[in-house]
C-alpha cells in the first residue's frame, strides 16, 4: 500500500483528499503547513506528496524544493486553487510531477497518482 502525504492548510481539503485516497486503498498522512510537511516527509517516507502552494510558514514551492533536495524520488503533485501559469511552470521545473487546480477532478488526480507510482516502482 503506497503512502501519500496530503499537505494543505484548509482542513476541509485535507479531509476530502484523505477520504478519497483511503477509499482507493492508499495509506494517508496529513500536514497542515510546510514545516509539518517536511517533518512528515522525513518520518513517514511517503511515495507521493499532494502539496498545496499557498500555506503558512513555508510556501509549497519552498517545500517542494526542500523535498527534492532531501529525496528526489519522492513524487510531488502540486494542488492549488491558484491558476497561475508562471507558478505552475516553476513547480514543474523544480521537479513536481503535476500541477492540479482545485476544485479537483478526482478521475484526473487518481490517474496522475497511478502514473507517478508506476514510474517510482
Amino acid at each position: 500500500m503506497a503512502k501519500i502525504l496530503v499537505v494543505d492548510d484548509d482542513p476541509v481539503i485535507v479531509d476530502l483528499l484523505k477520504q478519497f485516497l483511503e477509499r482507493k486503498n492508499y495509506a494517508v498522512v496529513t500536514a497542515s503547513d510546510g514545516l509539518e510537511a517536511l517533518e512528515n516527509v522525513r518520518q513517514e517516507s511517503p511515495k507521493v506528496v499532494l502539496l498545496d502552494i499557498w500555506m503558512p510558514s513555508k510556501s509549497g514551492l519552498q517545500v517542494l524544493k526542500e523535498i527534492k533536495e532531501y529525496n528526489k524520488d519522492i513524487g510531488v503533485i502540486m494542488v492549488t486553487g491558484v491558476t497561475d501559469e508562471e507558478i505552475g511552470r516553476a513547480a514543474l521545473t523544480m521537479g513536481a510531477f503535476d500541477y492540479i487546480i482545485k476544485p479537483f477532478d478526482f478521475d484526473y488526480l487518481e490517474k496522475a497518482l497511478w502514473w507517478k507510482l508506476q514510474l517510482l516502482d
